[in-house]
């Protein structure tokens, strides 16, 4: 039986060199010994170093395309996006004026005689304010009066001669009338006799001549009536049209000796003479503006608003202004249509009385309501909007180190924030500032 030598495994590995059937070694002595090239140990670190190599090529592939760009973020405005009250308005400038402002243009032209007031003074309605001299305007006001005054003179004389002749006619008719009946009464005392009687009493002849007579002055007496009856209806209408033209010319000289009393400038209203444009010496025109007045008893503010919201501003709109710490409120009372250099204007009275300390031209900061106060998502402004139109928008991550590049919507706006629509949530925060210096290409800032 044959004898089985055990070689230790420590001399296989020395000894692991020598080759099977070489001098020295029985084939049916030696066996070859299998190394173990992977122990545990290595096959974790080979592990490893493949899954650290997939992830880096993942990231590799992740980021393949995406353009970035770090950014200082001390550089960076950030602000969170927020969900509360919202106020749509816009701020305008006014000015603070009298509520109301009368001016004062010449009526008559002529040079500046004399000055009975000093501008800001107060007056009241009726009080003379300048003299104007007109030494033509003078003499053709004489000249128009003595011309009225011989007209009123011969109208006047034309109806006492109508008054005359109708009293002339009047006694005509009167003695016609008797006449006619002093005939009449002869006529009817023989016509009653008969034939005899009256041939015993006169002659036919003289009968026929009474008869005649008495005829002809009734026909006459009828004429004369209807003449009179004519004339004093042409009298009168004639009387009528002549005392309406006298009324006329009374009225015109009134007219005219009032000219002259224009030249005397009064205060039409009371108030506070606030501009007096006239000098002594000074030639004014007719229709030349010399000053105004304004009513002190209440301001109005009046603004001038961009032509963008012409369709959004109308009567009763508020709006709100900060005096000595306190929000006041003002209400537009009158919007003007016409726009000049872009703008329109609108008058605005305050809400109650007008506040102590307020003056005439006064300059108010005012912050005028377009909408109502509700409750919507919004963002700070700033400059990012000059850049996206709003339309997008870098929205960091959690983690704080990057803002993505984000397709948002946003809506209305005021002076502080705008209204978000659509591509952000509340808590979320947006880089806020002007993104000029980034181009228009990245789509993520990495924040250093």
């Amino acid at each position: 039986m044959p004898t089985t030598v055990q070689i230790p495994l420590a001399s296989a590995l020395v000894e692991g060199g020598a080759a099977e059937g070489s001098p020295g070694s029985g084939a049916s002595m030696d066996r070859k010994i299998s190394r173990r090239r992977w122990p545990p140990r290595r096959i974790a670190g080979a592990a490893g170093a493949g899954l650290f190599a997939v992830f880096a090529a993942w990231g590799l592939l992740k980021d393949s395309g995406v353009r970035k760009l770090n950014v200082d973020r001390d550089r960076l405005t950030i602000s969170e996006v927020v969900h509360g009250p919202f106020q749509e308005y816009t701020p305008v400038r006014g000015t603070v004026l009298p509520i109301r402002t009368v001016y004062l243009d010449a009526l008559e032209s002529g040079q500046v005689q004399r000055l009975f007031v000093e501008e800001g003074a107060n007056v009241t309605e009726g009080d003379p304010l300048l003299r104007l001299a007109n030494p033509e305007l003078e003499l053709h006001v004489l000249r128009q009066e003595s011309e009225l005054q011989r007209k009123i003179e011969e109208l006047r004389s034309g109806h006492l001669t109508m008054e005359q002749n109708l009293l002339s006619s009047r006694q005509r008719l009167m003695e016609i009338e008797y006449q006619a009946q002093i005939d009449r009464r002869n006529f009817e005392r023989y016509s009653s006799l008969s034939r005899e009687d009256l041939a015993a009493i006169m002659p036919l002849q003289d009968y026929e001549k009474l008869r005649d007579n008495y005829e002809f002055n009734a026909r006459k007496l009828a004429l004369t009536r209807e003449t009179h009856r004519q004339d004093s209806l042409l009298a009168v209408d004639r009387v009528v049209q002549a005392r309406a033209a006298v009324e006329r010319m009374e009225r015109n000289l009134e007219i005219i000796r009032r000219r002259l009393d224009d030249l005397t400038v009064r205060a039409p209203v009371s108030g506070q003479l606030t501009a007096l444009a006239a000098e002594i010496g000074e030639s004014k025109g007719s229709g030349t503006r010399l000053g105004k007045i304004d009513i002190v008893d209440g301001f109005k503010v009046r603004a001038a608003i961009d032509e963008h919201y012409i369709a959004r501003v109308d009567r009763g709109q508020r709006g709100q202004f900060d005096h000595d710490g306190t929000p006041l409120g003002l209400v537009i009372r009158k919007v003007y249509p016409e726009v000049e250099e872009g703008r329109f204007e609108v008058d605005l009275v305050f809400e109650g009385d007008a506040p102590e300390g307020i003056r005439r031209g006064q300059t108010l900061q005012i912050r005028l309501e377009l909408g109502d106060l509700e409750e919507a998502m919004q963002v700070a402004r700033g400059g990012f909007y000059q850049a996206t139109g709003g339309h997008w928008a870098y929205v960091l991550q959690p983690a704080g180190d990057r803002a993505v590049k984000r397709d948002i919507r946003l809506g209305r706006q005021n002076p502080k924030v705008y209204e978000v629509l659509e591509g952000l949530q509340p808590g979320e925060r947006v880089i806020t500032s002007g993104y000029e210096s980034f181009g228009e290409d990245m789509d993520v800032l990495v924040l250093k």
